[in-house]
């Protein structure tokens, strides 16, 4: 069970702060504010999931996408954590997000460092039952990766939808942190002769390529069109 850490208090556009969500280095860096942690969530979809599998560590990477304050996670019913949360107790884990946006060098090895933007997830994760939670998580998931596709392609029928799972994890526990700026060099280096700043770092997708045993005359959906340019 989270412990929160006294003062200050949640409030409705923070998160509460607990031993778990604040941080034991740089805690200058981390936030609590809910628009600030949804719009990292919301630029990314794959995070690591945590959790303790025969008494050890495992972290899994998987598909994720947010409606409010829930998060949705896509998996197999033949997966080990997803079966662990079937139960009413569910299964506790830690979820993070991290999108990088450059790369920090420093006049000494010891400063450099990344810019970045990363989220924290702690809660008990419990998987869906079937119904139009499933329905519309799936459906969410997609769009996710591609916005427009759930829409463009067949929906998932019964077998599928028995292959299928998908874990629901409650937004409560949660943190950002948050790198930006130039490198951090102590004074009596910066006359050293070594280049010094920021490589940005920025996804980018390359031109969609068709699958071989695609129907000819097929055209290119316009919700790729953006992203067949290098868009993001």
């Amino acid at each position: 069970m989270a412990h929160t850490v006294p003062s200050p208090g949640p409030s409705p556009d923070t998160y509460a702060r607990t031993e778990r969500s604040v941080p034991t280095r740089h805690r200058e860096r981390a936030s609590y504010d809910r628009e600030s942690v949804h719009s990292i969530l919301d630029e990314d979809y794959i995070c690591h999931l945590g959790f303790v599998r025969d008494g050890a560590p495992v972290v899994l990477p998987t598909l994720y996408a947010r409606i409010g304050e829930r998060l949705y996670l896509h998996g197999s019913t033949g997966s080990r954590p997803l079966r662990q949360a079937d139960g009413e107790e569910g299964l506790p884990v830690c979820l993070t997000v991290t999108l990088l946006d450059g790369l920090v060098l420093a006049r000494s090895a010891f400063h450099h460092s990344l810019n970045y933007r990363s989220v924290m997830v702690h809660g008990t994760a419990h998987r869906l039952p079937e119904g139009p939670e499933l329905t519309a998580a799936l459906d969410v998931l997609v769009d996710k990766v591609v916005p427009g596709r759930a829409a463009d392609s067949r929906p998932p029928d019964a077998r599928e939808l028995a292959a299928t799972a998908v874990l629901r994890l409650d937004l409560a526990e949660v943190s950002a942190k948050v790198r930006q700026g130039d490198p951090s060099d102590d004074p009596e280096d910066l006359a050293l002769p070594h280049w010094s700043g920021v490589v940005p770092v920025a996804r980018s997708y390359g031109t969609p390529v068709p699958s071989a045993d695609l129907k000819p005359g097929t055209p290119l959906p316009g919700y790729l069109d953006g992203r067949s340019q290098g868009g993001s």
